[in-house]
Formats: C-alpha cells, sequence, structure tokens
C-alpha cells in the first residue's frame, strides 16, 4: 500500500538543496545539481541527423496538485510516468461510489513525458496531508481533506476540497491558517514533493543507449489575473534546478516569473536551461497575447522585457482538455474569409453571443463570462507578434505549436475519442462527463461536454533525448495534434523542386533548401519572388486515426492600418471528397488518403509586409467521444446533451505546425 504523503522533513531537504536566507524570495535559490546521482546520457542508437519524430504529454497532474488530491487523485509522479511508457494505472471510485474503480491503459507507450504538478499550494497540500503538521487540523485542512464542507452541499464535496486553500487565502498570497503568518511554512513544505517530481523524472529518463522514453523536471505555474488564465507550464533542459518552483503566490505577473526564472537559471552560471508554454490562451480574455510591458519606463525597457519573453516562452499550447484555442471567427479587426474549422472543439458555443472585447482585454475568462478577444486565440496572438515587431524591433510572440491533455489523473496521453475517462479524479462515469452546464453559485464554471481529451506534442528530433528534444523546442521545430498520431512535415524556402513529393528524400531537400517549422525564412531574393512551402503529412496508422482529408496553410499579417489579416489555402486533398461516419455505431465511411503532400508558392505574396504561416492537417471525420459515450448508454438514460443540437455529434482530428515566419526587408525612406 502506497503512503500517501512520507515527507517527514521539509526544511532540511530545502537546506540540502540550496541555502536559505532570510527572505522569502531567498527560499527560491540559484540552480544546483539535485542530492541524488544524475545518469549520464550515453549516445542514443537511434539518431537521425534529418531527425525524427517523436510523441509525448508535456501537460500532466498528479496527487501532488491541490486541485487532482482534491478531486480524488492519488497517482504519483511515479505513477504517471509508469503509464506513459505503457503500465496500467487505477483511476477512483466514481462521485458518491465506494467502488467502481477502473484500469486504464495506454495502446501505445508515448516517447517522452513531464510530470507538471501545480506549483501553488504544493505546501499547502503536504501541511494540510500530514498528520503532525502544526495546521493539519486548522478548518482549512478538514476542509481540503472533505472532512468538513464549510456549507457546501455534499454532492459539491470535491468542489469544495478544491476551493478550500483559495477561498480562504485572498488576503495573503499564502493562507496564514495553514502557511503561518509570513507564508514560509507552506515554502518550506514544498521541498519534499519538488524532491519527489525531480526524483521521478530521474528514475524513468531512459539514459542508456536504447533512449526508450525521455522525462523533463517541470511544474506548472498558474496564475490568474481578473478571473483570467495565465497559465504556464516550466519546463527544464536537465536535472540542474531552482530549489524551488517558483508559483503565482510569489510572481504575480508573468514578467515576474520571466525575471525569477531568468535569475534562477538562465543566469546562474550552472547548466540550468528553461522554457515556459502558455496554455489555455482561450480562457484570458485577451491578456495571454495582449502586448504590455508592465514597469517599462522607455522603449529600451519594452524591448528588454520582449526579448526576455522571447528567450523564455518559444511555444503555446494550442490545445488540451479546456478546448481549442486555435481562432475564432468574426473577431474584431480580423479580416479575410471566414475558417470553418475555427469552430472547433470550443469551450464556449461557437454561436454564442458573446461581448467582443475589441481592443481591451475582459475579465472572467476562466468563468466564460467574459468578452471575447481576439488575443485569446493562437492565430492572432501570432499576428500580435508581428505587430510588435514593426512597432519595437521584437516580436515577443513568435510561438511555435504544441498540444497537450492538462489530465489530471496522471494519465498523460490518454487522449483517444473512444477511450476517454476523463480528466479530473473521480468523473469516471459518463453521466457525470455528459453534463452540458456546472454551476457554483449562479455562476457556469465548466460544461463537461465540451470538454475533451485533449491533445499530444510533437517533436522532431535527431534523438529521443533530453538534450535533443529540449533544443528542439527552443527552436520551435514542433507540432501538437488533437490527438491522433498525424506526422506533419513543414518547411519553408524560396526554391523547392517541384517534384519534391515524387522523390524518397523530402526531408533531406527541406534542410537543404529551406528552414523546417519554427524557422525564419532567409532573406528574399529579389522582390519578384514569393516563398515556396513543402509539406508532407501521414495518417496515423492505428485505429485512433481517420485517413487525411487535407492540408491548408493558414498566412496571417498586417496592414497600415493595425488589422490583422488571415488567408486559408487548401493545399493537398480535398474538402469535399464525400467522407462521414455512421453516428450510431461510428463506422467511418469514405475515401481519404494515409499521406498527402505538396510544394506550394504564396499567390498573394507582398515582399514588403511581415508574414507568418502554418500548416493545418485535418482528418475524415470521426465519431466524437460524447457520441461515443451516448451510445453506450440506454436512450431513456441519455442526458440532455446527447440530443443537443449545439453539441457536435463529430469531429474532424487535427495537427497544426509551428509557424515559418518571414521578415521583410527594413524600408528606404
Amino acid at each position: 500500500m502506497k503512503q500517501r504523503w512520507r515527507y517527514t522533513t521539509t526544511l532540511a531537504a530545502l537546506l540540502s538543496h540550496a541555502a536559505v536566507a532570510d527572505t522569502i524570495n531567498d527560499y527560491f535559490g540559484s540552480a544546483a545539481a539535485p542530492p541524488f546521482e544524475v545518469a549520464e546520457q550515453q549516445p542514443c542508437r537511434q539518431n537521425n541527423p534529418h531527425r525524427n519524430v517523436h510523441f509525448g504529454a508535456t501537460h500532466i497532474h498528479t496527487t501532488l496538485s491541490g486541485d487532482a488530491n482534491a478531486f480524488g487523485v492519488t497517482n504519483r509522479p511515479d505513477d504517471a510516468y509508469a503509464f506513459a511508457r505503457g503500465a496500467p494505472i487505477t483511476l477512483p471510485a466514481p462521485f458518491n461510489q465506494t467502488n467502481g474503480s477502473r484500469v486504464q491503459q495506454l495502446a501505445r507507450p508515448l516517447d517522452f513525458a513531464v510530470v507538471t504538478d501545480h506549483a501553488e499550494y504544493l505546501g499547502e497540500v503536504v501541511r494540510c496531508s500530514t498528520p503532525d503538521s502544526s495546521s493539519f487540523n486548522s478548518a482549512t485542512c478538514k476542509m481540503f481533506r472533505g472532512e468538513e464542507l464549510g456549507g457546501w452541499p455534499e454532492e459539491m464535496a470535491h468542489l469544495a476540497r478544491m476551493f478550500a486553500l483559495v477561498l480562504k487565502g485572498d488576503a495573503a498570497p499564502r493562507n496564514p491558517e495553514v502557511c503561518g503568518e509570513d507564508g514560509t511554512a507552506c515554502i518550506e513544505a514544498m521541498s519534499g514533493p519538488w524532491l519527489e517530481i525531480q526524483r521521478a523524472a530521474e528514475t524513468w529518463n531512459d539514459a542508456s543507449e536504447d533512449c526508450a522514453f525521455t522525462t523533463f523536471v517541470g511544474y506548472e505555474y498558474s496564475l490568474a489575473i481578473d478571473s483570467n488564465n495565465m497559465h504556464r507550464n516550466v519546463i527544464f533542459r536537465n536535472a540542474t534546478v531552482p530549489a524551488l518552483p517558483v508559483s503565482a503566490q510569489e510572481a504575480g505577473t508573468p514578467q515576474a516569473l520571466w525575471r525569477n526564472l531568468e535569475r534562477s537559471c538562465l543566469d546562474s552560471d550552472t547548466e540550468c536551461d528553461v522554457l515556459a508554454i502558455p496554455h489555455n490562451s482561450n480562457w484570458s480574455a485577451g491578456r495571454m497575447f495582449y502586448s504590455e510591458y508592465p514597469g517599462a519606463n522607455t522603449p529600451a525597457d519594452e524591448i528588454r522585457m520582449a526579448e526576455l519573453r522571447q528567450r523564455l516562452e518559444p511555444l503555446v499550447e494550442i490545445m488540451q482538455v479546456k478546448g481549442d484555442s486555435e481562432c475564432r471567427n468574426g473577431l474584431h479587426q480580423v479580416l479575410g474569409s471566414a475558417d470553418e474549422l475555427c469552430d472547433f472543439e470550443k469551450l464556449r458555443e461557437p454561436a454564442e453571443p458573446a461581448v467582443d472585447c475589441e481592443l481591451s482585454t475582459g475579465v472572467g475568462g476562466m468563468q466564460l463570462s467574459s468578452c471575447i478577444s481576439r488575443l485569446s486565440f493562437v492565430r492572432y496572438g501570432l499576428i500580435e507578434g508581428l505587430k510588435e515587431q514593426q512597432r519595437i524591433g521584437v516580436n515577443p510572440l513568435r510561438l511555435g505549436i504544441i498540444a497537450a491533455s492538462d489530465n489530471h489523473n496522471a494519465t498523460g496521453g490518454a487522449v483517444a475519442e473512444a477511450d476517454f475517462e476523463g480528466s479530473s479524479g473521480q468523473d469516471t462515469l459518463p453521466a457525470d462527463r455528459l453534463q452540458g452546464e456546472i454551476k457554483v453559485g449562479n455562476v457556469a464554471t465548466n460544461s463537461p461536454v465540451r470538454s475533451n481529451p485533449g491533445g499530444l506534442a510533437g517533436i522532431w528530433a535527431e534523438e529521443n533525448s533530453r538534450e535533443s528534444l529540449f533544443t528542439a523546442m527552443k527552436r520551435r521545430e514542433t507540432f501538437g495534434t488533437s490527438g491522433p498520431r498525424i506526422v506533419p512535415r513543414f518547411f519553408g524556402g524560396w526554391e523547392f523542386p517541384q517534384d519534391l513529393c515524387k522523390g524518397g528524400d523530402f526531408a533531406a531537400q527541406g534542410y537543404e533548401h529551406g528552414v523546417p517549422m519554427g524557422g525564419e525564412l532567409p532573406s528574399t531574393p529579389g522582390p519578384d519572388n514569393a516563398p515556396v512551402f513543402a509539406l508532407n503529412a501521414l495518417r496515423d496508422a492505428s485505429d485512433e486515426g481517420a485517413p487525411l482529408q487535407r492540408i491548408q496553410i493558414v498566412k496571417g499579417w498586417v496592414d497600415d492600418l493595425g488589422r490583422m489579416h488571415q488567408n486559408i489555402y487548401d493545399v493537398a486533398g480535398n474538402a469535399n471528397n464525400g467522407a462521414s461516419v455512421d453516428l450510431e455505431t461510428c463506422e467511418r465511411k469514405g475515401e481519404g488518403h494515409a499521406q498527402l503532400c505538396s510544394v506550394w508558392q504564396d499567390p498573394d505574396f507582398d515582399a514588403k509586409r511581415d508574414a507568418v504561416y502554418y500548416a493545418r492537417v485535418v482528418e475524415n471525420p470521426s465519431c466524437r467521444w460524447s457520441t461515443y459515450q451516448c451510445n453506450q448508454l440506454n436512450p431513456a438514460d441519455r442526458p440532455p446533451s446527447c440530443n443537443d443540437p449545439n453539441v457536435p455529434k463529430t469531429i474532424q482530428e487535427r495537427a497544426w505546425t509551428s509557424p515559418i515566419w518571414y521578415t521583410a526587408p527594413p524600408q528606404a525612406n
């Protein structure tokens, strides 16, 4: 039987990892090697200079996260990594039941994974779960453990537990009842789980020449501003990491996080290297990609802040269980043809008559009650980066693309529509997942049926090792999928052989004549030249994947009035191929493609305008997870969402590549 908590010393562990000074900030000291042996990485047997594809999960929560713990999750980081390698895992019993636990297992193990437990409340969970803690018998801790509900109804006990540490701590960075008046008791308590996270990553990282599985040390920074999501996953290159993970309780702005990571890691005169991945911009009410430089007094200050963001945030998570963040139609000053594929997996219904934030930001993005902003979506964040580059000379939003699950069951990579077991601990019954709405008071906080299993991160790297994968993430040679293991390649240049798709050296030619996804086009050879893009995609050949329908290129740019423009080009395949799905049996029908390939030149290129391009690979339709689970229920037992025309019955799974950028040469005055 597992121990629920095994931290008997906290400050002692911290002291063994970094010196502790007198102030709170000093607890988060400079990076250092961990207090345990780290295996030296051996050269991988499989090394490809033209790079191999690797699939993994970069956003996983275990019982160390306060919200996952509150939802009954007992699986730990070791369990999460074992699951990613292919081992079975047990999920908790459904709400209000004493039995009914179930086992989940990946049909295909992952190549890499990162446990990213929330830094926020990491110490509070320890103190509330350790019987000899001075806070153990406090009202807050009793509520967190579910022993007292503080007026919450029994059926919402899990929410009472989740909010216990938050509601009582609004007046201070940390709850004094749990953490002491200065908060240091909880900061000290963070050291135990942080060391467990590090040890688990080291235990499961395959440093042998097999290079079968790679892990990274990581955590989630979970900031909310005006109830708008500003979360980041923080991932380290190697085992040399800061003494503690800095949370939103210590760094109350993204800029503060970047400065902390710069000080404690990048500039620490150690081997420490780090990146941060923003996610759920769809919950940010425009704050995630809004151009702001708090504390900047001069243009030079803005430039330094933009450069720091560019240095630390090379990637963005475009999709997860809380919805797709690619794009949305009809938003302020976004010109160009409508994109019918923008309606994909939205938490807020595409037809919802919500107020447009226009050029400002909103309040309440995480409650789905805010205005809707173009800057909540990755596509327009990329274009906003072009605007900033024109204004200050630096693009702070040069973002590559990945996807993830944000799974709170320790089951990273469990993204198949047909096998969705929920993502929040005790949520293991279809009737729970098919609810149309959950409310806290009068505020709708969640619509489970509009959630989804999440996606996967794809990385093109020479080998499956920390160094190779992390370097690839830094150069943005990455892509995201909505779940299937679609394999896209995307190169940009000024000249590719027109018969490139007919040869067997697509990648070699791509690297020789251009730049891969995540790169910047070299200077134009002349004003009459237009960039050429080479695209290739392979379907997921397993049962989890459908045949490919088409490949598109999405282009974005800014006009002289600051308005955003988009064009969507079909460059391979056919949107009208007649493919469909039988909603009763979920049998897919119609023709599709195992592979699509194209060499395409931009017909609307303007050499005087900066532009950004990314590719989108789209499958034929297949059944959405909710359709599978509605079909499993007797008609009389099906909740209203099963017959709601606003809930999609099918899904067109997809992959998004990282962009390729074009920067116009300076114009003569």
